[in-house]
């Protein structure tokens, strides 16, 4: 009995043992090789990773293109990757040898695009949208993201208006559309709308969005794209989406990128301080050949350079030579170093993430004393509560500092006075004092520019909180409703003191103060459903429907103060100035109601169909104007879809697509509908009184401006989709204008703000990108875009052109508009040349424009349009504009 007992154990323990081993076995599971290559070429891939999904079990490609990964069962996923090739996923079955061909990856066709309250794919999108990656951003580090958009795409013209750090930059797409309200486009920042142009001038909210912090931005351009957006869509639409946390476990990332800023070698060369006086001699000596009888009259004898430097030996030597030899460039300007610093820590999972961002950037221009500092940080979350509801959020806080060294245009500000100031004079002379124009006989007195940089101060202190949260909440298969608030806060404090010393700018004034604190409170609430469903495997339909709120208040106040007996407190105390000029306060509100809804739909991944409605209600107009609607429409055709191009080798990609719709433009200030009140003076009794009276007459008729814009497009991508082009043409046409419109003077006022005039836009974009080169350790991709637009005025309030509008004004009005000509047209006097000494007779038929005088050889040839002899305004003529033909750019990434 006890012999079976053992004889049985033996066996139950060697059926355990086998039992044990096959199970080790069955976790031990199977290798699996194979030989990953290219589609395209039927080459070895290198460097392909091999990735058991779910889990961490990675492994590589040789150089041969081979592998060898182990898969614990026959329903083990392997993920094949691969940078420039589409991910493919084959499960492995009873298979242990898996051959793989990875095909180009088609990004530009499978990327998700951000568009109006949603998303969409690159493939079903109808309508004209640009987008630009965190990596594009960061290629080229900028200060504000509209100096990093610059040239990234066609149809986005950016136009700095200064190379100081963080230079106000403006962003025209497709044009110009108004000529009284604005034209920058609306920026929406993870969804919340910020203000289109603060009411200060030297503001864009946008400006102190830190560019580190933005994953990705799309650009809307055509009707179809804008027409969510309605009265606030005509200008274009720029949706920024900012780096949320992580969804694969924690990570800490670090950036910085530093910069010396330097002039280029092709500068304007000034004339040395030996160049100038011979020059000025040369000037002199020529007027006896030129004027012969005024030299003998004596007309010129106090005027002689080499006398008056006689009596100034604190500039010059005895024998007339220049004590000082100044080169202006290189004393106002400095190469300092600026940095820019940030760091991110992001954690989370699929469920649940959050993500932390700080940035310090310290930007040092080129122009002396000039500089920016920024310092920002955002805190985002995103957390799933429930299967059926999420829930998320983003702050972020920038604090930003500028000193403006620029500021002024057309006067004796520091850049004009970088090339005007003489070099013969010193920065400084040895008794301390500054070395200025004023002080040469003569001269247009203006301080150089280095004493301009230094006792001319204007900082900007910008305070910019932008937050949101969200709440998502799937109400039923395929519908969720989405819930956001956003607030933006804009508090800038405005200081500047102008120095006791500055001639032509405040010497006369014994130094003059300003201060001014401005706060922009903006806040939007986002309410709609999005149902997506697909019937019959053939059948797309996605619907949005929803409604918004959003309201701006504005404040604003100002003091100033003058005649200081020292420079010491600047504008630390205003009240030491003697003179108190009169304060102002400002305070604006104004509000938005509306009601949006898209249908998108896709019938056989091939036929693309979106219809978008928005209507729009603003307190801005007048009461029986406050509603409009804005509609669109827009088809396309995947022609490569089709079974006579699915299989081409040459043609990957083949999409046409064409758009109409209208937008609206209600970014005029506020109240100009109404009648207001102005405050007034008068003297009684020898004193200043002041009152108050109509300011502005009423227009209740007041409504919005309207573009209607219509657009064909062509997608193309060649030889799996290594080369993808992309063209649109356009017409926007832009009506019911606001513009300040004449009115009979007896009513006692000069004009009235009226829906006249129109304009029209038209034009041509092309972009395209090839991937030149893709291999292991190697790629080489280019970029090429090119835009042409033409603007022309169709109507305006009067049949008479308007001048000054908007342009310089120095010392008449350069620009122009005109019916049938562009925005931005030049206004003046068609040069010719110089009257030379063999058209002395001829230059004496003609009157100068100033002073009446006959022309002499010498003098500037101007064209004579009326021809009676005189050089006036009658003569003055469009001379162009300064709209670019085309414009585009070239890049090329290794």
């Amino acid at each position: 009995m006890k012999q079976r007992r053992i004889v049985c154990l033996q066996r139950c323990s060697l059926g355990i043992l086998l039992l044990l081993l096959s199970l080790t076995g069955f976790s031990q599971g199977k290798s699996v090789t194979g030989k990953v290559t290219g589609a395209a070429d039927n080459q070895p891939l290198p460097g392909v990773t091999v990735q058991l999904k779910g889990s961490q079990t990675a492994s590589t490609t040789d150089a041969t293109g081979a592998y060898t990964i182990s898969v614990p069962d026959d329903k083990a996923v392997l993920v094949f990757t691969f940078t420039g090739m589409a991910k493919q996923e084959i499960t492995v079955g009873s298979r242990t040898a898996i051959d793989v061909a990875l095909a180009l990856d088609d990004e530009s066709l499978n990327e998700v695009v951000v568009v109006g309250y949603g998303t969409v794919k690159k493939s079903d999108l109808t309508g004209a949208v640009g987008t630009v990656k965190a990596s594009q951003l960061q290629e080229r580090p900028a200060a504000s993201l509209n100096q990093a958009l610059a040239g990234r795409m066609p149809g986005v013209q950016v136009n700095t208006n200064s190379g100081r750090p963080g230079g106000q930059t403006n962003i025209r797409i497709r044009g110009f559309s108004s000529i009284s309200a604005t034209s920058n486009p609306l920026y929406i920042v993870d969804g919340v709308a910020l203000p289109m142009g603060s009411q200060s001038s030297n503001s864009n909210a946008i400006d102190f969005i830190n560019p580190s912090d933005i994953a990705s931005v799309e650009v809307l351009k055509d009707a179809s794209a804008t027409a969510i957006y309605g009265a606030r869509g005509a200008n274009g639409v720029i949706l920024v989406t900012t780096k949320r946390g992580s969804k694969s476990g924690g990570k800490i990332t670090y950036d910085m990128d530093l910069s010396v800023p330097t002039i280029g070698p092709g500068r304007v060369r000034s004339l040395t301080a030996q160049e100038y006086i011979d020059v000025e001699n040369l000037s002199y000596d020529n007027i006896k050949v030129y004027d012969p009888a005024g030299w003998a009259a004596g007309t010129y004898a106090n005027l002689d350079p080499r006398e008056k430097r006689k009596n100034l030996p604190k500039i010059f030597n005895a024998d007339g030579s220049p004590k000082y030899d100044t080169d202006w460039f290189k004393e106002a300007t400095q190469n300092k170093l600026s940095q820019n610093h940030q760091l991110g820590i992001t954690g989370g999972n699929g469920d649940n993430s959050f993500g932390a961002y700080l940035g310090f950037r310290d930007d040092n221009g080129l122009l002396l004393n000039s500089y920016l500092k920024r310092f920002s940080g955002r805190f985002v979350f995103d957390t799933k509560i429930k299967e059926w509801l999420r829930l998320g959020g983003n702050l972020g806080y920038n604090n930003q500092e500028e000193n403006i060294v620029d500021q002024g245009t057309g006067g004796l500000n520091s850049v004009r006075m970088i090339t005007e100031a003489f070099s013969f004079l010193p920065v400084k002379f040895e008794d301390g004092t500054w070395g200025d124009n004023y002080l040469y006989p003569g001269a247009e007195g203006g301080s150089n520019p280095v004493h301009i940089m230094t006792d001319r101060k204007l900082l900007y202190n910008t305070q910019t909180t932008l937050g949101d949260i969200y709440v998502n909440i799937d109400l039923a298969p395929g519908l969720t409703f989405r819930s956001q608030l956003g607030v933006n806060v804009v508090t800038r404090g405005q200081r500047e003191y102008s120095g006791r010393t500055l001639h032509n700018i405040s010497m006369d004034q014994n130094g003059t103060t300003n201060q001014a604190t401005r706060r922009e409170t903006f806040w939007s609430s986002e309410n709609y459903f999005t149902y997506k469903k697909k019937f019959a495997e053939k059948h797309d339909v996605t619907v949005l429907a929803g409604l918004s709120w959003q309201e701006n208040n504005y404040t604003e106040f100002q003091a100033n103060a003058q005649n200081f007996s020292t420079d010491f407190f600047q504008w630390n105390n205003l009240g030491q100035g003697s003179q108190q000029n009169p304060s102002s306060s400002l305070r604006q509100r104004f509000s938005l109601n509306s009601y949006f809804g898209r249908i998108n739909y896709v019938f056989n991944e091939k036929y693309l169909l979106t219809f978008t409605g928005r209507a729009d209600a603003s307190s801005k107009f007048g009461a029986d104007n406050k509603w409009a609607f804005f509609p669109s429409a827009a088809v396309g055709w995947r022609v490569s879809e089709e079974d006579f191009l699915k299989n081409s080798d040459l043609i990957s990609n083949l999409k046409l697509r064409a758009s109409v719709g209208a937008t609206g433009n209600s970014e005029v200030a506020p109240y100009q509908s109404l009648g207001t009140l102005g405050s007034y003076t008068g003297i009684l009794n020898n004193a200043r009184v002041a009152g108050i009276g109509t300011g502005r007459l009423p227009n209740p008729e007041l409504k919005w401006e309207k573009t209607t814009q219509s657009d064909i497009g062509l997608e193309i991508g060649f030889a799996q989709n290594r080369i993808n082009i992309e063209v649109d043409a356009y017409y926007r046409k832009t009506t019911d204008m606001l513009l300040a419109a004449p009115v009979p003077t007896s009513s006692g006022y000069g004009s009235v703000f009226r829906n006249v005039g129109s304009m029209e836009n038209k034009g041509l974009e092309i972009g395209i990108n090839t991937v030149n080169i893709s291999k292991k350790d190697f790629q080489w991709t280019t970029g090429f875009n090119i835009s042409f637009n033409r603007n022309k005025v169709l109507e305006l309030a009067t049949p008479q052109d308007i001048f000054g509008l908007g342009g310089p004004n120095f010392t008449n009005p350069t620009n122009i508009l005109r019916k049938g000509e562009p925005v931005g047209s030049f206004w003046g006097l068609v040069r010719l040349g110089t009257w030379q000494p063999n058209e002395a007779a001829e230059a004496a038929k003609f009157t100068s424009y100033r002073g009446g005088n006959t022309m002499l050889p010498g003098d500037i040839k101007y064209l004579d349009v009326n021809g009676d002899y005189v050089i006036n305004d009658a003569d003055r003529m469009i001379l162009g504009n300064g709209n670019p033909k085309g414009w585009g750019s070239l890049f090329n990434t290794f």
